[in-house]
């Protein structure tokens, strides 16, 4: 489908990929941009959901970052009436993400608790708003007291400061000794090794990222002593197949949250695609709160700003 795009979200990767550091899949768009929302303006034969005109969010292996794209039917949701287009370009690749890793890897249940590391984060945001709604416990991690603040209006039961704070014990202390079940790290590094002395019996840790370096020196016996599953995933150079299968679960169990109000995207800031310099220097600080969004000059239900949403 060709897609006019009003709104991109901006992520962590964008920031690896203008760095070197993650290069697009072969045969795809060196243009940044992972996700995006607009309107349907032309259908291939075998387009069976989308007709033209229609409003959608989609993933895409590149090339959010412009004012059309091509996107698969099977990455694209219709985009709910509760949603502008800024807020719909913050939902795929962090909803796609936390549905994958959270809940369907790591196989977290209401009633139970789960650790988020970087709380203030998109994917932070969004696996803390998705599982309180989904009834289970919500710890988090962030770098200041305010992020700690901002997780704790968002919904999380508990928000540690890791600057001040040490998570292994007060993750521990926060579950009456248990730990938690379900662990969602993006830091990698010595977070590693914590993450197993923190986590619960028959716990589950999602790796998702290595922002804290990808090499660390772990002693592995409490993977065994506690039976637990450590598993990872990318999702940029999954199949097609992967992903229509992620989407049609998130149109199942997450459209009607969004649609109900339950849950929403978190905007921490809009800027103009002009200004796209501004928004990633933005997300270089790690002040965010929530999705950085860029504007596209064609997105006239998108504020234009360099401010909170």
């Amino acid at each position: 489908m060709l897609v006019r795009v009003r709104a991109a979200g901006i992520n962590r990767p964008d920031v690896m990929q203008r760095q070197g550091n993650y290069p697009p899949p072969p045969g795809a768009s060196d243009v940044l941009g992972l996700e995006l929302a607009g309107t349907v303006e032309a259908v291939g034969p075998d387009v069976r959901e989308f007709k033209q005109d229609d409003r959608v969010m989609a993933l895409v292996h590149s090339g959010a970052y412009a004012d059309w794209a091509i996107v698969q039917e099977g990455a694209t949701l219709p985009i709910p009436d509760s949603l502008d287009f800024t807020e719909a370009a913050a939902f795929p690749e962090t909803f796609f993400t936390v549905w994958s890793n959270v809940f369907e890897r790591a196989r977290l249940a209401a009633g139970e608790t789960i650790l988020i590391h970087g709380g203030t984060s998109g994917i932070g945001t969004t696996a803390i708003s998705l599982a309180k709604a989904l009834g289970s416990q919500v710890i988090t991690t962030a770098g200041s007291d305010e992020k700690c603040q901002a997780c704790l209006d968002l919904g999380a039961d508990a928000a540690i400061n890791y600057r001040t704070q040490d998570f292994v014990s007060e993750s521990r202390r926060l579950t009456h000794g248990r730990g938690p079940d379900v662990i969602l790290d993006m830091v990698g590094g010595d977070y590693i090794a914590r993450n197993l002395e923190a986590v619960a019996v028959d716990g589950r840790i999602a790796q998702i990222a290595f922002l804290g370096g990808a090499k660390a020196e772990v002693d592995f016996t409490p993977l065994l002593m506690k039976r637990v599953t450590l598993t990872g995933s990318t999702l940029r150079a999954r199949p097609i197949e992967m992903k229509a299968k992620l989407a049609k679960a998130l149109r199942e169990k997450v459209l009607p949250l969004i649609q109900a109000g339950k849950v929403k995207p978190l905007i921490d800031s809009v800027f103009a695609f002009e200004d796209v310099r501004n928004a990633h220097a933005r997300m270089d600080t790690g002040a965010h709160i929530g999705k950085i969004v860029l504007s596209m000059p064609n997105g006239e239900d998108t504020p234009q700003q360099g401010a909170k949403a």
